[in-house]
């Protein structure tokens, strides 16, 4: 009886650090396609933990020595681009043009609008951006 690496890999995936390294790994500025919100909230809840972990450890040691938060700006740099990709394909799940990620930008009202459009539920079946990545 061996390991079914096939079985690894998919739970690798689908674990809470999997949609994470999945997006950073496979996805770095993918804007193509579709991305399920489930995906789209493990990334961001990582990005937001490890942005956490981060400040802690910067306003330990870097901020007290060079004066700047520099493990926290490196990530910041680093996450931008898959960031940016996922948000574009969880908007093109709710059949939304990527270019409202760009409402980033633009003060609070926007803001609320955008996260408000990220946390909507996927269309059901195909659109124009591709395949349903929940399959249905």
């Amino acid at each position: 009886m061996g390991f079914d690496t096939n079985k690894i890999n998919q739970l690798e995936k689908h674990s809470f650090f999997g949609y994470f390294v999945d997006a950073v790994k496979n996805h770095y500025v993918d804007f193509n396609g579709r991305a399920r919100r489930k995906a789209f909230g493990f990334f961001t809840l990582v990005d937001i933990i490890i942005s956490i972990i981060l400040a802690i450890i910067d306003n330990i040691v870097f901020v007290n020595i060079i004066g700047i938060p520099l493990l926290g700006a490196i990530f910041i740099l680093a996450i931008l681009l898959p960031s940016i990709a996922i948000s574009v394909r969880r908007l093109h799940d709710i059949g939304q043009s990527g270019w409202f990620a760009l409402l980033w930008l633009v003060p609070i009202v926007d803001l609320v609008l955008l996260i408000v459009l990220l946390a909507a539920d996927g269309e059901r079946g195909e659109n124009k951006y591709g395949a349903n990545p929940k399959g249905e």
